[in-house]
């Protein structure tokens, strides 16, 4: 099962591009903030709560902006009377000023495993690895806005919103941004508070909310503001990249749109800042991404590498946004099987996720599920385990037992066991996880019908038929009311009916969903499909079941022409085909034809599969009998000798395959009544099924010229 990609990381960008139309730069900020003890009491407030926000302190933020938005609602913005309590504002403004860098320490280390991500479900748009989305964050300090109080109030509340947005509180944040625009829609671009800034917060609320229509809208009229009122090609830069990943996100129909926009926005960030500012590292990091889920990988790793070295010099090496391209690298090489230098990246990532974030934290789950899965892929499975364990424990203490990834997790444990043949081990983990699925995801997600399929697979294995086809049915109601009768899944699970039903030997049931699966495909695929031939072959043994060789025949033969058509002559799967047709002619009594196509079967394996391949030896074996039913004893010991051989050289000389074969081989010297060489095969088969723990009933001891050899050696019939 999927897991599987890959966009469990989304890249961030520095916050180098200054809000639109604000000439201030930080220094002269700072000279501002430094002389606002004699400032009025709502700038103070003001800047109280920009001190908190700086430094982290969210909710201590949202206090003090709602105070000074209180106070310049219900008093003078400039009032001469004395306010009681300006002393205690002024001490606030120095104590998170003086303090602030101690307690953000603090509380990173306090609540580095409960960072505000967890609450979300958002499996690609997290808040800690940003696209580029959310731009124009710096807090307004007051005395920019000249005494307009409604610049003032409007100033405040986006202050307000962005202290919500740190929090994660984007339904309410959105609420206040969209206030603020109504406070201050204005053309100039030189206010503090301009309408290009707020759509594009509003815009990055709705994103956030999972509301791509409206995060869409949003961006699309900041595009257009930055048009009309001839701002620069860096704000038209920042707007281009937040469409595109909107686009990027909605749909794969809307990549090609997505990848023009990056490009555009690119090449001005490129132009105007040079090749290695950070936020042209954010763009390559988004082009990277689109290539990686176009399975371009090539082309993803080498914009990766890229972004990661300007990030590398513009960051430091242990920037969050370092690991996030990191992750994404690692991720591509692990793609393109370079699984060494995957490895050596994703323990890169997890030591600075377990620094940066904590050790109980989703990210670092995933990383240890990513480690996980090379282990796996190099049949290392002690160690897969142990990182399948390590994800568990530490997805479940950052995310509780119910969240999707968790399930994840438990789907990747239940594979793992399935591949070591721990079947009991494997349903179970597969259960749990179908529990959790169920429980946080939408009653016809796609994960579920996987872990549905995962434990059909398992029913199967285990000769449970009637359990698969429960599950399986499940999965067909599931896929009807999301994809509707006629769609590719559909049919692929009415293909999975159909086998289901023939192993349970309902051939009625099973001809009729194959029959349905091939109306599908048909229908979407075409006549000349790959799928299409394996569903006339499916429908070809059902019939061969059922004694109907000549229909049967049929669709054996218009597979073979539309393999032989998209393969070519010599593939594997056009020699089953070839096996398949003999095999009807061998039943209706055509020896000659059934000849005619074993040996037509034997070239095509021998020329894909190679000369030591087990369905070479099958068919040499075919071959074998359908020269002993023709009389043909010589040419019948010639393939089945041939056949001995090779599951002597593959398998070893005590291998059940082995003792199969010598008993067919001595039943050949009976009936040529060879008594000495029957003896000895038969001897040398029982030996082999007495070592592997089999009944001496096992031999099986059949021929036509019993007569014969009973006059030979008379003393055979009493001894018998």
């Amino acid at each position: 099962q999927p897991a599987h990609h890959a966009r469990n990381m989304t890249t961030p960008v520095t916050n180098s591009i200054n809000v639109v139309g604000r000439d201030v730069s930080k220094r002269q900020r700072a000279k501002k903030r430094s002389a606002s003890f004699s400032l009025d009491p709502v700038s103070l407030l003001n800047e109280v709560g920009i001190a908190h926000l700086q430094n982290g302190r969210t909710s201590e933020a949202v206090k003090y902006f709602k105070k000074a938005l209180h106070r310049v609602q219900g008093t003078t913005m400039f009032s001469d009377s004395p306010i009681s309590d300006d002393f205690d504002i002024v001490t606030d403004f120095k104590h998170a000023k003086v303090s602030s860098s101690i307690k953000c320490e603090k509380d990173d280390a306090e609540n580095s495993s409960n960072t505000k991500s967890n609450r979300s479900l958002y499996i690609y748009q997290r808040e800690e690895y940003d696209e580029g989305m959310y731009m124009y964050k710096e807090p307004i300090c007051l005395e920019e806005c000249f005494g307009d109080n409604r610049l003032t109030i409007a100033a405040v509340m986006n202050n307000l919103a962005h202290s919500l947005v740190d929090g994660g509180f984007y339904s309410e944040a959105l609420e206040w941004f969209e206030n603020a625009l109504q406070k201050a829609y204005v053309s100039s671009t030189t206010a503090p508070v301009n309408r290009v800034a707020l759509q594009h917060n509003i815009g990055h609320c709705f994103y956030r909310l999972g509301r791509y229509e409206e995060s869409l809208a949003c961006y699309h009229r900041a595009l257009l503001s930055v048009c009309e009122l001839g701002m620069t090609e860096l704000d038209m830069a920042a707007s281009l990249n937040c469409i595109a990943v909107i686009h990027f996100h909605n749909s794969s129909s809307e990549v090609a749109k997505a990848m023009e926009m990056f490009s555009t926005s690119l090449e001005i960030r490129r132009r105007i800042l040079g090749s290695s500012h950070a936020d042209v590292a954010t763009v390559l990091n988004n082009i990277g991404r689109v290539h990686y889920l176009d399975n371009k990988y090539k082309e993803a790793l080498i914009v990766y590498k890229e972004a990661l070295q300007i990030r590398r010099k513009t960051l430091g090496k242990d920037h969050i946004d370092v690991a996030a391209t990191v992750y994404n690298t690692g991720q591509t090489l692990h793609q393109m099987g370079k699984l060494d230098e995957a490895m050596e990246l994703y323990k890169e990532f997890l030591e600075m996720a377990k620094a940066r974030l904590g050790t109980n934290h989703r990210d670092v789950a995933i990383m240890y599920k990513c480690i996980a899965q090379i282990h796996q892929e190099r049949n290392e499975f002690e160690e897969a385990k142990k990182m399948f364990e390590a994800a568990l424990q530490t997805g479940q203490a950052a995310l509780g037992n119910c969240h999707p990834e968790v399930a994840s997790t438990l789907n990747k444990i239940g594979n793992l066991s399935y591949e070591l043949g721990q079947l009991d081990a494997a349903m179970s983990y597969y259960e749990e996880g179908l529990t959790v699925e169920k429980a946080v995801l939408d009653k016809d997600h796609p994960h579920i019908i996987v872990t549905l399929t995962n434990i059909a697979q398992i029913y199967k294995q285990r000769g449970d038929y009637m359990a698969a086809i429960r599950s399986y049915r499940e999965i067909h109601g599931m896929q009807l009311r999301v994809h509707g009768p006629v769609h590719i899944d559909v049919a692929a699970t009415l293909s999975s009916l159909g086998l289901m039903h023939y192993q349970a030997k309902d051939y009625v049931a099973a001809f009729e969903f194959y029959q349905d699966a091939l109306s599908i495909r048909r229908e979407i695929l075409g006549e000349d499909h790959a799928d299409v031939a394996s569903t006339l072959n499916s429908i070809g043994l059902v019939l061969f079941k059922q004694d109907l060789f000549d229909v049967a025949k049929e669709c054996f033969i218009e597979s073979l022409r539309i393999r032989r058509k998209l393969l070519g002559p010599n593939h594997r799967d056009v020699a089953i085909l070839w096996y398949n047709i003999a095999t009807i002619f061998l039943e209706i009594g055509e020896d000659d034809e059934a000849m005619k196509f074993y040996k037509e079967t034997l070239r095509v394996e021998r020329s894909a599969l190679g000369y030591d391949h087990h369905d070479v030896v099958l068919t040499l074996q075919h071959m074998g009998q359908v020269h002993q039913q023709r009389g043909e004893l010589n040419e019948a010991l010639g393939y089945f000798k041939e056949a001995a051989e090779i599951e002597r050289r593959k398998q070893g000389n005590d291998h059940v395959s082995v003792a199969k074969i010598l008993n067919l081989i001595g039943n050949i010297h009976l009936q040529k009544a060879e008594t000495k060489e029957m003896i000895d095969c038969y001897a040398e088969a029982l030996r082999i099924y007495a070592k592997s723990g089999q009944s001496a009933d096992t031999l099986v001891i059949a021929g036509y010229n019993f007569y014969a050899l009973s006059k030979l050696h008379p003393e055979c019939a009493p001894l018998a």
